[in-house]
């Protein structure tokens, strides 16, 4: 039996988790990068870098093109709107409001129940 492929928010959420993945990411909010000099702030290997770099294209963060000789990543910003979408589902509830609560507590409770 084979196992489901993963919905591609798993896919973008993994690899967020990563802060060199994320790291990257806010770099390339700048501009196109080759990958030697996303590499170079980090100190891992090239190959290293490579595999961030595998991880954030196979989720569709990130584009890469080869010009010339050269290896070069693009951010691809859309990808983040499914993930952004849902976690704004999450925004539609009200914060707690913590002083409102303390106040409904010691009326319900009186003096002695909360200081």
């Amino acid at each position: 039996m084979s196992t489901p492929a993963p919905h591609p928010l798993d896919t973008v959420f993994a690899a967020l988790a990563d802060p060199t993945r994320r790291a990257i990411l806010t770099m390339l909010l700048e501009d196109d990068m080759a990958v030697t000099d996303v590499a170079e702030p980090f100190a891992m290997s090239l190959a290293a870098i490579s595999k961030h770099l595998a991880v954030l294209a196979e989720a569709g963060l990130i584009t890469q093109e080869k010009r010339g000789r050269v290896k070069w990543c693009k951010l691809e910003p859309d990808a983040l709107r499914a993930a952004s979408v849902w976690m704004q589902g999450f925004g539609q509830f009200d914060p707690v409001d913590l002083d409102a609560f303390e106040r409904f507590l010691e009326t319900e409770l009186g003096d002695g129940g909360v200081s």
